[in-house]
């Protein structure tokens, strides 16, 4: 599964200025509910219902909010580089700065895992955050969150 399939250059948020974890879950549903056609609402709910069950933050200024909801039809992802990073309950107890955000239908079982682990592997590569860091146009993140994983490895 490809980043692409998840993610539209619509999703990306260059320069998110949020002041804290539960604004940062709001910004994320708000735009999800722009792409999807959903309820903001219900997408923030599923987001802080999952946040109850442990923290999304997994390190390394990064966090993967996730959920399920019923009314999807397929995988939809939301990606946002904060101005300035917000303490997020991460593991690493470090204050979170990249986000991509991952909603699946409920049926979604296999794919939603996979989703995951394609997005996990993608920011878990320091050159990628570093590149994602470093750039403030929501094009140029696009561009690099899309790249296939041939053309970072050559």
């Amino acid at each position: 599964m490809e980043i692409s399939e998840l993610l539209s250059p619509e999703g990306v948020i260059s320069n998110l200025k949020v002041s804290g974890k539960k604004q940062a879950l709001q910004e994320l549903a708000a735009k999800a509910a722009q792409l999807t056609e959903l309820p903001e609402r219900a997408i923030f709910d599923i987001l802080l219902e999952r946040e109850r069950l442990g923290t999304t933050g997994v390190g390394g200024g990064i966090a993967i909010p996730h959920g399920k909801l019923p009314s999807l039809e397929r995988l939809h992802g939301v990606f946002a580089r904060l101005d300035h990073p917000v303490d997020f309950d991460a593991i690493d107890e470090q204050p979170v700065d990249l986000f991509f955000l991952l909603l699946a239908p409920e049926s979604a079982g296999a794919d939603h895992l996979k989703a995951l682990a394609r997005v996990s592997r993608l920011l878990r590569d320091k050159l990628v955050c570093d590149k994602l860091r470093g750039s403030d146009s929501s094009d140029a993140l696009y561009a690099l969150l899309t790249e296939s994983a041939t053309s970072r490895a050559a």
